[in-house]
């Protein structure tokens, strides 16, 4: 997802010094990070109640947005020191996923809402969310929290432009305004990319189950480069795939693995998680500029204009932060 406003001088003057300095193909040791151990929002034993799947940062950079499996289940914290300033959305997800915030502050979230297999010992689907008929939508909020457009039909899976079936991750053009959804959690829901107009028309759709270029199995996330480029995480298939946006394969890499988050900054450095790891990559040709290997067991990725990187993780219920180290070794 896009997390940026431009202009992101402090991130821009480090990474064209670092890119000057070194070439795209040096190892995963050329930018490495650090885990920031004073940001601490949610509790060291944490309860299941807060696995937190998608993150995002706010266009100021102030604060730090994540998505968890349970009411209230958007999270707002403090991006210096991780305190949770708010929790909202209560009565509005089944089973909360990507987390988007826009270039204007809109807070984009997506209601997957199928739940994992009971065998994974994680949290279902909020049971009163699912009773109540929610779900398989995508919502806009405003940066107070309210409700200011749904896409998909509440609580009804399907397909078309009307219907969704565990929508997983959503971006947004910052000049157009358009619309992205990632949709399809797992072989028995969607496999596809929607896209719709900022007034939420819907305007056409690609992909489909399968493993040829331009289909997917579980397009788990979504993020945007600096030129409009879409980077889908397939990560069923082990790979990501890059289309313009009206659809059109562009490339795929597979040499990354089966990615769940993706976060690409104005530079066009791309993290993205899987592996217990988030990989540092150009997002122009692929090359790793670096690793986080450091205790992460992350889905979802989110980058702030100063580069610091923060990670949700489902299985390890955290969001954590890690900020770069200053001095690079080869």
């Amino acid at each position: 997802m896009r997390f940026f406003h431009v202009p992101a001088v402090a991130l821009t003057a480090l990474l064209t010094t670092i890119f000057a300095a070194f070439p795209a193909h040096l190892s995963s040791q050329t930018l490495q990070y650090e885990r920031d151990e004073s940001f601490l929002p949610i509790p060291a034993v944490s309860p299941p109640y807060w696995e937190m799947n998608g993150t995002a940062v706010s266009p100021e950079g102030r604060s730090v947005f994540a998505t968890r499996r349970f009411d209230p289940p958007i999270i707002e914290m403090d991006a210096k020191t991780g305190e949770i300033l708010r929790e909202f959305g209560s009565g509005l997800l089944a089973w909360p996923h990507g987390i988007h915030v826009d270039d204007e502050g809109y807070i984009w979230v997506a209601d997957a809402t199928v739940g994992d297999p009971p065998r994974l010992g994680l949290m279902g689907p909020i049971p009163l969310a699912v009773k109540a008929g929610r779900g398989h939508q995508v919502h806009k909020l405003s940066p107070d929290g309210e409700v200011l457009m749904s896409l998909g039909t509440k609580g009804v899976p399907g397909k078309g432009g009307t219907h969704f079936n565990a929508p997983t991750d959503i971006v947004v053009d910052p000049e157009s305004g358009d619309i992205f959804v990632s949709d399809g959690h797992n072989v028995n829901t969607n496999a596809r990319i929607v896209k719709f107009s900022k007034d939420g028309k819907f305007l056409k759709e690609w992909g489909g189950l399968g493993w040829a270029p331009g289909q997917f199995n579980t397009p788990h996330a979504i993020d945007l480069d600096s030129q409009g480029r879409l980077f889908v995480a397939d990560r069923g298939n082990g790979r990501i795939q890059i289309f313009d946006q009206d659809g059109r394969f562009l490339e795929e890499w597979r040499h990354l693995g089966g990615r769940s988050g993706i976060a690409i900054t104005p530079d066009d450095i791309m993290f993205t998680t899987g592996s217990n790891s988030i990989m540092i990559v150009n997002a122009k040709d692929g090359s790793i500029l670096g690793e986080i290997r450091e205790g992460i067991n992350a889905e979802g990725v989110a980058v702030d204009d100063y580069g610091n990187v923060y990670a949700s993780e489902v299985f390890d219920r955290s969001v954590k932060k890690f900020t770069r180290k200053l001095n690079l070794r080869h």
